[in-house]
């Protein structure tokens, strides 16, 4: 009886900071470099919006990421489709964006629709699944590149995707929002975002409850790479330019900022506002470390730090709610 009116008294105390925390991390670091580096330019309208610009291609993967999460699945291939997309929309573009665009966003969609398709109809776990897309993926794109670089010469296409500037807003910076705005309403106001969680979650109950749950599966690897191809897209128009190693390096960026946003390695529990902030809170600690003078070697064990953290902290809330019932 006591423990019921504490939690009807105090629900915050209970137990619901932690649906708060990675906000409260958010700012805490806010804080921390621009009093530390406050001499060194981090408060500046450009460094800001330039972590905003850094970030975004991490955010919206991070969206289609947070979806497969969800769902109790894994993509480990999407990197591989960010330079595929990204090679594709290059060559075509002197054909003209109305057909480079979409051909490059229908590559990704297809290689989702691969992944999906042996998840859901084979039966083939989606990390080995994935996993084995990631070498078919990066060996057709280094074979259709040749190792060199693809020039984008179309300031139009730069601008819309990727290097644009409106007013003093990143048009990546928009598309980001976008997006982000987009998952957050499909995860949270739709029945296929139901649909997503209950799969996750449980996937028994899910069938019980007449969800087709390979259905759901196929769908959110499809989204994931449709994403990703987007991504891909967004790369080469900020470079002005496309090559197969675009996305190597962003698996591990794209997985640590669902994870810290409060999406569960298990399904079940995701949060596309989560996964944009822990985006963000990724793109402040790299700002902020090369601000500090710190060299890559020092950036990427700060990422694997983080990454243990989130994971640890992940599997702990799960024994707790396990105990708990």
């Amino acid at each position: 009886m006591d423990i019921a009116i504490k939690r009807a008294a105090f629900p915050f105390a209970i137990g619901q900071w932690q649906r708060f925390i990675i906000y409260f991390v958010f700012v805490g670091l806010f804080v921390f470099f621009s009093i530390f580096l406050h001499d060194k330019g981090f408060l500046q309208a450009g460094n800001l919006m330039n972590i905003a610009r850094q970030t975004a291609m991490i955010s919206i993967m991070a969206v289609g990421m947070t979806f497969v999460l969800s769902a109790a699945e894994i993509d480990l291939s999407f990197g591989a489709v960010v330079a595929l997309s990204a090679v594709t929309v290059a060559l075509l573009l002197p054909y003209g964006m109305i057909i480079a665009v979409p051909a490059a966003l229908l590559v990704g969609a297809v290689c989702g629709l691969i992944n999906g398709l042996f998840v859901s109809k084979v039966g083939i776990p989606s990390f080995l699944v994935t996993l084995g897309m990631t070498g078919i993926i990066t060996g057709i794109t280094r074979w259709v590149t040749d190792l060199q670089t693809i020039p984008v010469d179309n300031e139009t296409f730069a601008f819309i995707f990727g290097s644009g500037d409106i007013g003093p807003i990143s048009v990546l910076f928009i598309w980001m929002m976008v997006i982000a705005a987009g998952g957050h309403v499909l995860l949270r106001k739709t029945s296929f975002g139901k649909e997503v969680l209950a799969s996750g979650g449980n996937k028994i109950s899910a069938m019980y409850s007449g969800i087709n749950v390979n259905r759901v599966k196929l769908y959110v690897l499809v989204l994931n790479s449709t994403l990703a191809a987007l991504a891909g897209i967004l790369y080469a128009g900020r470079l002005q330019s496309a090559r197969y190693t675009l996305g190597e390096s962003d698996l591990m960026m794209v997985i640590a900022a669902v994870i810290i946003g409060g999406t569960s390695l298990f399904g079940g529990k995701g949060t596309v506002i989560g996964a944009l902030i822990g985006a963000l809170i990724m793109g402040m600690v790299n700002n902020g470390l090369v601000l500090m003078g710190l060299n890559v070697d020092q950036q990427l064990i700060l990422r694997g730090i983080i990454i243990i953290f989130a994971v640890t902290m992940t599997m702990g809330t799960l024994r707790k709610k396990k105990t708990k019932t």
